[in-house]
């Protein structure tokens, strides 16, 4: 009878065990954990803008200068790919008020250029070479437009949103809605010539215009200064804080009672704000080259700068926003396409091989047999490693089958149950005793760590040394960066 209670307890542990930890804190949706896994796109800027050689249209332009002798969604989207991007937004007009696509919202538009006899429709050829491509869509329409003689009056809303309603109608599903804080201005405003000013808290109408895009694009994130989904990094540079989180709370300004875009200038956007109210990720945008449309005289960034960028960006648990911007031809350049295809070739040759793959690995703290340690290194990152409830301290030590070197360290959070880990240190096993070689605090969707320089071991050591709750760890990988 002794046996009993016994037995009855390691059946009991044996349940707690296997059950999975409880969520900790604010929680991606599922489109937002789709995002997650985009982790680089491209931003692209064509519009009469290109031809003016400006960066901000001012809404006066002739339809008739839009007209590009070589225009190819097909070359623009394979450079792309071939770059490591993995969705396109397309700026379907921006604030010069140029429409992209031949809507009814606006004599403004693609009809009335050149551009394939006045029968174009370049937001479905961005759209269909991306999809044919294996590439995500989204859109970008301006809400401010400095062509439209109703803005600033209260006949513009209406307009605004039918343009959204149009783009989320034609174009399939979409993987983000994009949206800026640029607000309210001079332009011509229908041959006004004027300065017009707005309430950006009240004019948009923000929450039933969201709504719309909830409504009938319910997969697309939603990016904005605030968010709702994906939060501006507050740079231009395309770089988040060293310590990460993808946790945020948008506050509105002094003397207003919402946050909307373009008043979201906090000191806390590039880093998040740890046990924020609301999963909302980071998105650093950055342009290829200096500018957001073509220049002439501007150059791209070099490889090696955009996979820099990419460490500081995917690397710290957001994305990376890259912008394109096709020439007077509607080709990216040659320099562009270039530097594209050379940071794609780094990005696919440095991941293309875990140092981990074959490596053993023990944990000071295993949950269960579906949470053991192994699944830190199985290439899946709906499996992972967790600790007991009660356990929000743990050792993971990891033992190579020869040694190897290395500069490149990923780690992998299992965020569909929260960001967790606040503090670990790295340690590898060299001259017969165990160096430090790294200490930082978050971790999330994915950190990379990127030595000064290579080291060589076989064995490393992950110390988890703060969390408020019980450690979940989805993947551990060591990496040497491929040709720099």
């Amino acid at each position: 009878m002794k046996l009993l209670p016994l037995i009855l307890l390691f059946i009991s542990s044996a349940v707690y065990a296997q059950n999975p930890p409880k969520p900790y804190g604010a929680l991606p949706s599922q489109r937002q954990l789709a995002w997650h896994d985009t982790e680089i796109y491209g931003l692209i800027h064509f519009t009469p803008t290109t031809f003016e050689d400006k960066e901000w249209g001012y809404g006066d332009a002739d339809p008739k200068i839009f007209n590009p002798s070589s225009f190819d969604a097909s070359q623009i989207v394979k450079a792309a790919k071939a770059g490591g991007l993995k969705g396109i937004i397309l700026v379907a007009k921006h604030h010069d008020g140029f429409a992209l696509w031949p809507t009814k919202t606006t004599g403004y538009n693609i009809s009335k250029s050149p551009f394939r006899n006045g029968e174009g429709d370049l937001v479905k050829e961005i759209e269909e070479s991306a999809r044919k491509n294996g590439l995500k869509f989204g859109v970008y329409c301006s809400p401010w437009d400095r062509n439209n003689a109703a803005y600033g009056t209260n006949k513009y809303l209406e307009i605004y949103q039918s343009q959204l309603k149009e783009l989320y109608s034609n174009y399939g599903s979409l993987f983000m809605s994009w949206h800026d804080g640029a607000n309210g201005g001079d332009g011509y405003y229908g041959g006004a010539r004027e300065k017009r000013s707005i309430d950006n808290t009240t004019y948009y109408d923000w929450n039933n215009t969201w709504a719309i895009t909830r409504r009938m694009q319910p997969s697309a994130n939603i990016f904005s200064d605030i968010g709702l989904d994906i939060r501006w990094v507050g740079n231009e540079q395309g770089m988040a804080a060293d310590t990460s989180w993808a946790t945020f709370t948008p506050l509105p300004p002094e003397g207003k009672n919402v946050a909307v875009p373009g008043q979201a200038n906090y000191p806390q956007s590039p880093g998040g704000i740890r046990n924020g109210k609301f999963w909302m990720p980071a998105e650093c945008d950055v342009p290829l080259r200096k500018g957001w449309f073509f220049h002439v005289q501007e150059k791209p960034k070099a490889p090696d700068e955009l996979f820099d960028l990419y460490l500081k960006s995917v690397g710290r648990g957001a994305g990376l926003d890259l912008g394109l911007a096709p020439d007077k031809r509607g080709l990216l350049s040659d320099d562009d396409v270039k530097s594209l295809t050379e940071f794609g070739d780094i990005l696919k040759k440095t991941f293309a091989s875990n140092l981990l793959q074959n490596a053993s690995v023990e944990a000071s703290d295993v949950r269960g047999k579906d949470y053991k340690p192994a699944n830190l290194t199985d290439n899946n990152k709906n499996s992972y490693w967790a600790t007991k409830d009660e356990v929000n301290k743990a050792v993971l030590t990891f033992h190579l089958r020869k040694s190897e070197t290395f500069d490149l360290i990923s780690l992998q959070e299992f965020i569909p149950l929260g960001q967790r880990i606040e503090g670990f240190t790295i340690d590898i096993f060299e001259n017969n005793a165990w160096k430090k070689i790294y200490e930082g605090a978050s971790i999330g969707s994915k950190r990379l760590i990127r030595l000064t320089t290579p080291v060589k071991t076989a064995a490393l050591r992950i110390n988890i040394t703060k969390s408020p709750v019980c450690v979940t760890l989805s993947e551990v990988g060591l990496y040497k960066i491929a040709g720099l």
